[in-house]
């Protein structure tokens, strides 16, 4: 199946070369599943990577995938890139060209990143509608003090989007160490906030996204699969 979303009648039809009338049959019969629940409406929209299964013959799908991937400095966050070693490029997989990137980390950010072939799942995690929360690791040129607590959660006015950062929070952990939580993810937004402070970022590198947390076992440049509860954790908005 190549369509992000079509009709079951239609998808049926296709695949078994019958008519629309026939599948409504099916149907009315309770002879199709998808995703192993009995089928009640020839309208149901499915996606590609939908499992329906007719008179017991499972009809093609693609199967989708879930990566995480511990991303080096000076590795960038694309598919092609004619200068530096991209995240595709640290994956040895078939299916890595199916692949696109979930949250983009700058050249000189370290830390997870996810990569998918779903869109819907990459699209809960990414939109701003969904204020998903990214835990970020920071090292600081200079001191931190309790005023960038205050200025952080109130949020700050970027001119040139001509925008007001979303509040985020900011915990010290030392002088010259502090975890940031953002539920955005605007252009250099956490090295960009510290510039208010005319406080260079010297090490960033991102720990979370939501609920899904880098594996500490991931070796730099290292991958794996996400299991069921870190695909689950991201809930898909119903269309």
């Amino acid at each position: 199946m190549t369509l992000a979303s079509t009709r079951l009648d239609k998808f049926v039809a296709t695949q078994l070369k019958i008519s629309r009338r026939d599948v409504r049959i099916l149907v009315a019969q309770k002879r199709i599943t998808v995703d192993d629940k009995i089928a009640l409406s020839i309208d149901l929209m499915i996606n590609r990577f939908s499992q329906v299964v007719v008179n017991n013959q499972q009809l093609p799908f693609d199967s989708a995938v879930y990566l995480m991937l511990h991303k080096p400095v000076g590795v960038v966050s694309a598919t092609k890139d004619d200068k530096h070693k991209t995240v595709l490029d640290l994956i040895n997989e078939d299916f890595k060209s199916e692949l696109h990137i979930v949250g983009r980390l700058d050249l000189n950010t370290s830390g997870l990143v996810l990569l998918t072939n779903d869109s819907r799942w990459s699209e809960a995690l990414t939109s701003p509608e969904y204020k998903v929360k990214k835990h970020y690791q920071v090292a600081l040129a200079n001191k931190l003090n309790e005023d960038y607590i205050q200025a952080f959660e109130k949020g700050m006015y970027f001119d040139y989007e001509d925008i007001t950062t979303q509040p985020a929070k900011l915990n010290i952990i030392d002088e010259h160490h502090a975890d940031v939580w953002l539920t955005e993810g605007k252009y250099h937004q956490v090295k960009r906030m510290f510039g208010r402070f005319n406080n260079p970022v010297t090490a960033l590198h991102r720990v979370s996204i939501g609920a899904i947390t880098l594996d500490p076992a991931l070796n730099e440049g290292e991958y794996r699969l996400l299991d069921e509860n870190e695909i689950a954790s991201v809930v898909l908005k119903t269309r």
